[in-house]
């Protein structure tokens, strides 16, 4: 399996438009792309909108995208080409927890595309392009660690 992760050190700043621009640019990779999202409080991993839940109630949470409308990231990257789209949602700091559910969604995909910094921690891709935007002063800790 090829893995490419798409970072970047802050938010807003053009993950997810790259990831796009990259599926649709290379549709013969036959992408299998993956958003991962690292939740707080009051943040549901089950819905991805805010609730009230415990943050072990749903701790963490793998979805197959099958939406083609466009409106979420993970519909986009699906417009876009890929062959599948995922969203792994886990509380902040556990994203260990979600490793096994995610490395079973990707046994057989040939070319992976990972939206995250903190996935770098966990795995080496072949290749990770970091998003940067000079005029965002926020900086991840976990872009900056990776640059």
């Amino acid at each position: 399996m090829r893995t490419l992760v798409i970072g970047g050190h802050s938010r807003s700043v053009g993950k997810t438009s790259l990831v796009v621009d990259l599926i649709r640019a290379f549709p013969e990779a036959g992408w299998t792309a993956v958003k991962i999202t690292q939740y707080g409080h009051s943040l549901c991993s089950a819905h991805g909108e805010p609730c009230d839940c415990a943050p072990r109630d749903h701790a963490v949470a793998l979805d197959e995208e099958m939406d083609r409308s466009g409106r979420t990231d993970t519909s986009r990257f699906l417009v876009a080409g890929a062959k599948r789209s995922l969203w792994l949602r886990t509380p902040q700091g556990e994203l260990a927890d979600g490793m096994p559910a995610l490395r079973e969604a990707l046994s057989g995909a040939e070319n992976v595309i990972l939206e995250s910094n903190a996935i770098l921690q966990l795995l080496r891709p072949q290749l990770y392009l970091a998003v940067l935007e000079p005029s965002q002063e926020d900086f991840k800790a976990t872009a900056l660690r990776y640059l």
